[in-house]
């Protein structure tokens, strides 16, 4: 059984790259065993964004990782369109070429930049669960880098003052604790399995999970929101 339990609460610079090559070995085969059809599938978790909008927008955020573009107003809707507008052109083959080389050589950029781009990776990495989810692909926000993935979450929730949450994980060691200690606010509780916790803290769709959570609202612990 894997260890899906999270062992250090300090930054360890070289874990998003690590998080990023695991999900491009995972990924990146997939993308490339898909017809063109597939791309045009819509995504549930990005409403209004098909598969192929979702691979652009993750491949443009991380060339502009590499390129250190990061202009006023990025990553907002509007910035996002134009980016995934900026693609529109290319093949899919190009798109995914593209995403590759970023989730390959962005790990050393992130490690030594601002610690805020540590959440672009988490992000590129919920990105990949969109995708398999809109092609009801196994293991969507869960596999490999699943480790990694919490451990960056954990982290994120404490350095961001998130409400305090104890996770009782199915298959875990023990408890995960997110979010900052408060002393007036008694810990908020959550049962289920690893994937679920992934979705809620993403604000990603639920239907179906199986799940207990008490004490916050699922809104309240969406850390892109």
């Amino acid at each position: 059984m894997t260890d899906i339990t999270p062992h250090r609460d300090e930054r360890d610079p070289w874990l998003p790259g690590r998080l990023l090559a695991t999900e491009c070995d995972a990924l990146v085969p997939l993308l490339r065993s898909r017809p063109d059809a597939d791309f045009a599938l819509p995504v549930p978790a990005c409403p209004g964004w098909t598969v192929r909008d979702v691979l652009a927008h993750g491949s443009a955020a991380l060339a502009r990782v590499l390129e250190n573009r990061f202009e006023e107003g990025v990553f907002s809707a509007e910035s996002n369109d134009r980016d995934i507008a900026e693609r529109a052109g290319w093949t899919h083959a190009r798109v995914v070429d593209e995403l590759e080389h970023g989730m390959r050589k962005a790990g050393p950029v992130i490690a030594g930049g601002d610690p805020w781009l540590d959440l672009l990776a988490l992000a590129e990495w919920v990105h990949a669960g969109d995708v398999r989810d809109a092609w009801r692909e196994p293991g969507a926000y869960a596999g490999a880098g699943l480790p990694d993935a919490l451990t960056l979450l954990v982290r994120l929730t404490r350095e961001r003052d998130h409400v305090p949450l104890r996770a009782d994980l199915a298959g875990a060691e023990g408890p995960l604790r997110l979010g900052a200690a408060a002393a007036d606010r008694a810990p908020a509780r959550y049962a289920g399995d690893a994937a679920t916790l992934v979705r809620l803290y993403a604000g990603r769709p639920l239907t179906g999970a199986s799940y207990e959570l008490t004490g916050v609202t699922e809104a309240e612990l969406n850390v892109f929101g």
